[in-house]
C-alpha cells in the first residue's frame, strides 16, 4: 500500500514545488512592480505642489468612508451638514501651502488654483496646456467625455463649440429678440406667485420650483424649439434631477467612484440615486430627439436640434464617414446646455433674491431706481441696464459673494508643465478656485462683506473689475454667458419691480454658505411676497 502511494506523494512534491516557483515568481513580478511604479510615481512627483499628506490608496478624501455616525461621534462632522463649508476648508488650506497647493482623490494628482493672479496666470497666460478637461470616472461615465462643457480640449470641441455657438445665436442667443421669451416666463412667475403667496396662509413660497422652470424654459425654446408648462411633472423632475446629479457628484460619497468606479454600480444610496438620474435624463432627451427626427424639416429648421440635425445629414450626404457630428453626440450636447443654461442661472437668481430679503436696506435702494428708471408700469428691459446701474452693482455683489460655479469645471493639463516654481505633470487636474477669487483680499477690500457700491465709482458709474470672473477665463469661458447676464439682470429687475420680498414671520434665515455640488446652491428658504403697487 505504502509503495503504490508513492507516485502521489511524488506528484504532490512536484505540483508544490511548481506552485512554489510560481507563487516566488508572482511575488518578485508584484514588488518589483510596485518598486518601479513606486519610484516612477515619486520621480514624477518631485517638484508638485505642496499639500496635505494623503491617506494611503483614498488620498486626501478617505472621510467619506468614514460612515457619517463615526465622524459625529468623534467630532468630525456636526449634526447639521449645512455647518460645514468645503469652499472655506479649500481656501484655509492656500494659508498653509500656498496659492497652488496638491491634494489627491486616490492615487489622482489634484491641484488646486488660488486667488487672482495664480487664477489668471493659469487660464489666461497657459490657456493651451491647462484648458483640457480630466478622464475622471464620475465625468465619464455621465458624459462620456462629449458634448461641450466636460469633452476634452481639442479639434472635435473647437468645431462643436463653434458650430453650437453660432446657430444658438441665429435663434437668439445673447440678443434683444430673446426678451419676449424671458418676459413670459416672468409673467407665469408673477402669476403664480401671487397665488401661491395667498394659499401659503403666511408660511411663504419656496421660489425655486418657478425660477427654474422659467429660467430652463428660456434654453428649451434655444435648444428644444418649445417650452413646457411650469406645472408638467416630467419636466420639473428632470430639472430636478439635473440639480440633484450635480451635487451628488462633488459632495457625497459618490466622490469615492473616481477611486473606485465599481462602486457606480452599487445597488443602494447615492450610487444607485446617480444611476436613476442619468437614466431618467437619458429617456427624457432621447425622446425629444427622436421627436425632432420625426417632424425634421431641413428648410424650416426650429432650433439647435434641428440644426444640428440638418448638419448631420449634410456632412452624412458629403460622404465625411469620420464627422464627429452625430445623433449621440447632438445628446450629450443637449444635455450640457439643458443644464448648464438652467442650473448656475437659477440659482443665481435664488441668492440674489436670498441677499434682498435679508437687506431690506438694499432691496428698497434697488427698487427706488426701478421706480425713477421705469416708472410703475413699463417692463424692464436689456437696454435699461446702463441706465439701473445700482440694481446691476448689487447683482454683480452677490454674484461675486456666491460664485455658482466655485470651483469652475475640473481643468487638466495636456501635457507636463512648469507653473510658478512647481511642476504639474500631464493628466494633473486643476481646480481653478473661482471662489477664492472673489474674497481675495489682495483684489477685494473687506471681501467678506455684502457692499454693492464696490462696483459704483464716486459718480455712481459701473465699475468693471477684471478680478470679477463668474463666468470664468481663458478658452473654457462660459458659452451661454450673455444669455446669463439678460435673464438675470431682466428677471431680477422685473420681480423686484413688482414685489416686496420677505422671510415669513419667525422663519431664520437660511446658512449662506450653500449646498456645495459642481454648482453652488443656497439652501431651500420660503419667502412672503406683497405687491408694491
Amino acid at each position: 500500500m505504502v509503495m503504490s502511494l508513492s507516485w502521489l506523494e511524488n506528484l504532490i512534491s512536484a505540483v508544490l514545488s511548481q506552485v512554489n516557483t510560481v507563487t516566488v515568481a508572482l511575488t518578485v513580478f508584484v514588488t518589483v512592480y510596485v518598486l518601479v511604479s513606486f519610484y516612477q510615481k515619486r520621480r514624477e512627483f518631485a517638484n508638485i505642489p505642496p499639500g496635505p499628506k494623503p491617506w494611503p490608496v483614498v488620498g486626501n478624501f478617505g472621510g467619506f468612508l468614514v460612515p457619517a455616525f463615526i465622524r459625529r461621534r468623534f467630532g468630525q462632522q456636526s449634526e447639521d451638514s449645512r455647518d460645514k463649508n468645503p469652499l472655506v476648508s479649500l481656501t484655509e488650506l492656500a494659508n498653509v501651502y500656498g496659492n497652488v497647493y496638491s491634494l489627491f482623490v486616490g492615487s489622482q494628482l489634484v491641484v488646486v488654483l488660488n486667488g487672482y493672479e495664480v487664477v489668471r496666470d493659469a487660464l489666461s497666460n497657459h490657456r493651451k496646456v491647462f484648458s483640457d478637461r480630466p478622464d475622471v470616472p464620475t465625468i465619464n461615465i455621465m458624459t462620456k467625455r462629449k458634448g461641450i462643457v466636460f469633452a476634452p480640449y481639442g479639434p472635435v470641441w473647437t468645431v462643436q463649440r463653434t458650430f453650437c455657438h453660432t446657430k444658438l445665436r441665429n435663434v437668439g442667443l445673447g440678443k434683444l429678440s430673446l426678451e419676449p421669451c424671458i418676459q413670459q416666463g416672468l409673467a407665469i412667475i408673477k402669476t403664480e406667485l401671487l397665488r401661491l403667496n395667498e394659499e401659503s396662509g403666511g408660511s411663504g413660497v419656496d421660489l425655486a420650483p418657478l425660477i427654474s422652470n422659467s429660467v430652463s424654459n428660456v434654453i428649451c425654446s434655444l435648444i428644444l424649439g418649445q417650452r413646457f408648462h411650469h406645472e408638467d411633472h416630467e419636466f420639473r423632475t428632470i430639472v430636478d434631477l439635473m440639480a440633484r446629479g450635480l451635487e451628488i457628484c462633488v459632495s457625497s460619497p459618490a466622490v469615492l467612484i473616481n477611486i473606485f468606479p465599481q462602486l457606480y454600480h452599487l445597488p443602494y444610496g447615492v450610487f444607485k440615486e446617480l444611476r436613476q438620474v442619468e437614466r431618467d435624463i437619458t429617456v427624457f432627451l432621447k425622446r425629444i430627439i427622436a421627436m425632432h427626427q420625426e417632424t425634421l424639416d431641413p428648410e424650416k429648421p426650429r432650433d439647435l436640434t434641428d440644426m444640428y440635425l440638418i448638419e448631420i445629414l449634410s456632412q452624412e450626404a458629403d460622404g465625411k464617414k469620420d464627422s464627429s457630428f452625430t445623433e449621440d453626440y447632438l445628446f450629450y450636447i443637449i444635455g450640457d446646455l439643458f443644464i448648464a443654461g438652467t442650473d448656475t442661472t437659477a440659482n443665481s437668481v435664488l441668492w440674489i433674491l436670498l441677499y434682498m430679503v435679508l437687506h431690506p436696506d438694499i432691496q428698497d435702494k434697488v427698487q427706488t431706481e426701478i421706480d425713477e428708471v421705469l416708472g410703475p408700469h413699463r417692463a424692464p428691459s436689456y437696454t435699461d441696464k446702463g441706465s439701473l446701474r445700482f440694481t446691476e452693482a448689487t447683482i454683480m455683489e452677490v454674484q461675486r459673494l456666491t460664485t455658482v460655479v466655485p470651483l469652475a469645471i475640473p481643468h487638466m493639463a495636456s501635457a507636463t508643465a512648469e507653473f510658478r516654481g512647481y511642476t504639474i505633470p500631464k493628466g494633473t487636474v486643476v481646480l481653478p478656485n473661482l471662489w477664492s477669487v472673489h474674497r481675495d483680499p489682495t483684489v477685494w477690500d473687506d471681501p467678506d462683506s455684502f457692499n454693492p457700491t464696490r462696483f459704483l465709482d464716486s459718480e455712481g458709474k459701473l465699475l468693471r473689475k477684471e478680478c470679477f470672473i463668474p463666468f470664468g477665463i481663458g478658452h473654457r469661458k462660459c458659452m451661454g454667458e450673455q444669455l446669463a447676464k439678460m435673464e438675470l439682470f431682466l428677471t431680477v429687475t422685473s420681480l423686484l419691480q413688482a414685489f416686496k420680498f420677505r422671510l415669513p414671520e419667525g422663519t431664520p434665515p437660511p446658512p449662506l454658505h450653500g449646498r456645495f455640488g459642481l454648482t453652488l446652491a443656497p439652501f431651500p428658504y420660503t419667502v412672503c411676497v406683497s405687491l408694491r403697487r
